[in-house]
């Protein structure tokens, strides 16, 4: 049963005996104001650091359509093996990468979640030591690894796996603190110690969880290992600069559908996988 609609009268009533409740909120439509006059005050001030001229990026459109003309047909050049053999090498790095991080990152996250390890302090230093690894970029932490291991498809996955820390160690962290706290404590209760509730009553309900964030970072590092192999770590990113380099677009055409492919049907798979690992923790 819907309530009664006040009158005019009583509305009249309560304006009265309420004035500050029905004034208008000036002072939040003049602070939403002054914030989008700041970012397009912003904006413009970045275009014009930037150099951004639309005469140029009108002239720019033009010569990709022709590069795009340039691509038609795509062909291998006689090298599709070679291809494959990259293409393999790249999700081979993206596999390594991916495994090694969350192999690492999976004890770390326990370290950083709150409702294991309540000391405020390792937990701070835990999260800032995973921001700090986290806030390099993979493309960073290649051209780094290069220099130490030198070039090749080891660099590549050293630095997926170093990028891939940090960020699943904040993923499956929070996702650890997100677990609900009835079975952990059902083993503390039934005389349990601390890392029987921990393997027991929370590494079960997260599992599929970390499983299913896995999945999409190695679905996301195949591109990743595409781009770091540009600057010599190895997989099909170093025939693409190649190519590019010397104007072989069809070639070029022909690597960025093999890697369309891929990329589509590991999302097809992992996709599945997700679903299916969050439906059966959800069952």
């Amino acid at each position: 049963m819907s309530p009664p609609t006040p009158s005019p009268a009583e509305i009249a009533a309560l304006r009265q005996r309420y004035p500050e409740c029905f004034r208008p909120a000036r002072r939040a439509h003049v602070l939403a104001g002054l914030a989008v006059a700041g970012l397009v005050a912003l904006a413009a001030y970045a275009m014009v650091r930037l150099d951004f001229s639309a005469a140029r990026l009108l002239a720019g459109l033009g010569r990709l359509g022709e590069f795009s003309l340039l691509m038609l047909p795509p062909e291998a050049g006689g090298r599709g093996w070679v291809f494959l053999h990259a293409l393999a090498e790249t999700l081979g790095i993206a596999f390594i990468g991916t495994l090694a991080a969350a192999c690492l990152a999976f004890p770390v996250a326990f370290l950083a979640a709150r409702n294991v390890v309540p000391n405020p302090f390792a937990h701070f230093a835990v999260r800032r030591g995973l921001d700090v690894v986290r806030s390099v970029d993979v493309l960073i932490w290649a051209l780094i690894w290069i220099n130490v291991v030198g070039l090749g498809p080891f660099a590549g996955a050293l630095a997926i796996a170093c990028s891939d820390f940090g960020a699943l160690g904040k993923l499956f962290s929070e996702a650890v603190e997100t677990v609900d706290g009835k079975a952990g404590e059902g083993v503390s209760a039934s005389g349990g110690a601390e890392l029987h509730r921990i393997r027991f009553g929370i590494v079960p309900a997260v599992l599929p969880v970390l499983g299913s964030q896995v999945l999409y970072l190695f679905e996301s590092n195949t591109r990743s290992a595409t781009i770091i192999g540009i600057v010599g770590a190895g997989g099909i990113g170093q025939y693409l600069t190649e190519l590019i380099r010397v104007l072989e677009l069809r070639q070029v055409a022909f690597l960025i559908l093999m890697i369309l492919v891929t990329v589509a049907g590991i999302d097809a798979v992992s996709g599945r996988l997700r679903r299916a690992l969050i439906g059966g923790a959800a069952r």
